[in-house]
């Protein structure tokens, strides 16, 4: 029988001069539902490539399950197949397995059959074999893919059917060990729920990495943070609300522990440059015993160059073994907007109408307001934002803004008109009032990169950094959390509500709309 644990040990990958990951250890035994977190680049999709055997690892080992699946972010494929090859694949394990103990039935009598045949047993129990077959048409119903047909080629589905197809896949074969790259990408609330329910009832190992936290809070038992930050890849138990507990305390005692030492560093540096003075008493010799009083001068001496030494000493250790700073979180310090007006609204808008893509009767958005926007996919949250922004118009309604009112907005996909420029370039061309390399959205190695060199999640930095600088007095924020790190994306939100102008949002991120305290525009399909 395979074995049925994931080990990976001391694993290295580099990439040209670039190390991704150096010296990760990871232990996965069946049961564990294992979250990958980390900033963006940390090598959570590479470490999943190492894991799947898609690539190779330059150092370490890799021991897994002979059964393994793995979901990659972009699938390939065969564009002649059907869905229904796919599934039909799917279903040769478990199919196989009840072939298997068909085949062993009839010689129970052979001691050696017995013994196999008890683990084929326990492989389709495993498996539910029995229930594949069902399984198969449930997960197709579940995912939305049973409208589309097994008889449609791949090569006509999108890129997020196909996606569905080759995760619809892995849950009906059940691996021994399931590597899922972003697996709630093209999913509705409903599928996401489903697919939850179905990753919670898998005997064998799953690791995940997921930008959904509500997705990992509801299905992992584990997190495995792989941002190489003060104590490096890091393992906590339990699901993402834990893991958040854990961090915020290992937070406060970082914070704590950095005080300490600077206070120690400040009174080490006090002593030594006040020891001499405190210790020489500048008395003159007893009784004319000038050799006396000179042997006791130097005595003095010596025990003060003795504790200036020490100090010293422990001085240098402390400032080798330094703790760095913690990272200030997010602020945004846009100016408050006042109540005047007739209205007392930061803007008003009312009959908007984009035929095909956006209708609105009426909105109001106060001064320091929050707004989120949701609906379905095409009920026109983005283009009501960009309406908001100005930088579309309507074809029928009106926006009325304050005079002077400043308004800013990230959009969906960053637009930098002149790629060549860097981002520290960018940004110096804002008044910002926080250096761009206090804001902790830039890595310094990325400051002088061309724009249009960095990733997606880097462009989204330099965005919002931008947004930072110069805060409006309205902040228009489409899909704010895609791209981000999942730390970066709790500081985003942490810094949204304290933020003193208005506020409106859309999104699809479930971890925002569950915690959104402030009211909810829901838009239908136009």
């Amino acid at each position: 029988m395979p074995a049925p644990s994931l080990i990976a040990r001391d694993l290295v990958k580099l990439y040209a001069d670039r190390r991704v990951l150096d010296g990760v250890t990871l232990l996965a035994h069946p049961g564990q539902r294992i979250g990958l977190v980390g900033e963006n680049g940390v090598g959570k999709s590479t470490l999943l490539r190492l894991l799947a055997g898609t690539e190779d690892p330059d150092d370490g080992e890799i021991i897994r399950p002979a059964d393994l699946g793995f979901l990659p972010q972009e699938l390939p494929f065969e564009p002649d197949r059907t869905v229904g090859d796919v599934i039909a694949d799917a279903l040769a394990v478990p199919l196989g397995v009840l072939s298997r103990l068909d085949e062993l039935s009839p010689r129970l009598a052979d001691p050696t059959v017995l013994a196999e045949y008890g683990e084929v047993l326990t492989r389709a129990e495993e498996l539910d074999a029995w229930g594949a077959d069902r399984r198969a048409d449930e997960i197709l119903h579940g995912l939305g893919l049973a409208a589309i047909g097994r008889d449609r080629p791949l090569g006509t589905l999108s890129g997020g059917q196909r996606s569905r197809v080759g995760l619809a896949a892995l849950l009906v074969r059940r691996p021994g060990a399931l590597l899922l790259d972003e697996p709630t990408n093209h999913l509705d609330d409903d599928a996401i729920g489903f697919v939850e329910r179905h990753l919670r009832e898998l005997p064998g190992v799953v690791v995940v990495v997921s930008h959904d936290r509500v997705f990992l809070d509801a299905v992992c038992t584990d997190i495995v943070d792989l941002d190489p930050a003060r104590g490096g890849v890091t393992r906590y138990g339990g699901a993402y609300t834990s893991y958040l507990r854990a961090k915020a305390a290992e937070r406060a005692r970082w914070e704590q522990l950095f005080a300490a030492q600077q206070d120690q560093l400040a009174a080490l540096r006090v002593a030594m440059a006040t020891t001499a003075r405190q210790v020489a008493h500048g008395r003159p010799p007893k009784d004319g015993d000038k050799m006396g009083y000179k042997r006791h001068g130097e005595l003095v001496q010596a025990s003060i160059s003795q504790r200036v030494r020490n100090a010293q000493q422990k001085l240098t250790v402390l400032e080798r073994d330094a703790v760095r700073r913690p990272p200030a979180p997010l602020r945004f310090q846009a100016p408050a907007l006042t109540s005047e007006g007739p209205s007392g609204a930061a803007l008003t808008a009312s009959g908007l109408a984009i035929p095909g893509r956006l209708r609105l009767d009426h909105l109001d958005l106060p001064a320091g307001g929050r707004l989120l926007v949701t609906g379905p996919n095409g009920s026109g949250k983005s283009t009501l934002l960009a309406v908001l922004a100005g930088q579309l118009a309507p074809v029928s309604g009106e926006v009325l803004r304050r005079p002077g009112l400043t308004v800013g907005l990230l959009a969906q996909d960053d637009h930098f008109p002149e790629p060549t420029l860097t981002p520290r370039a960018l940004y110096q061309r804002v008044e910002a009032a926080v250096p761009l390399g206090e804001l902790g959205l830039v890595a310094p190695a990325d400051l002088d990169r061309p724009v249009g060199q960095l990733s997606v999640g880097q462009r989204r930095r330099v965005a919002l950094a931008l947004l930072i600088a110069a805060p409006p007095q309205v902040l228009l924020l489409d899909e704010p959390t895609n791209h981000l790190s999942l730390a970066l994306a709790d500081e985003l939100e942490a810094a949204l509500g304290t933020a003193p102008g208005a506020v409106v949002i859309a999104s699809h991120d479930r971890w925002l709309r569950r915690r959104w305290p402030a009211p909810v525009l829901e838009l239908a399909a136009a």
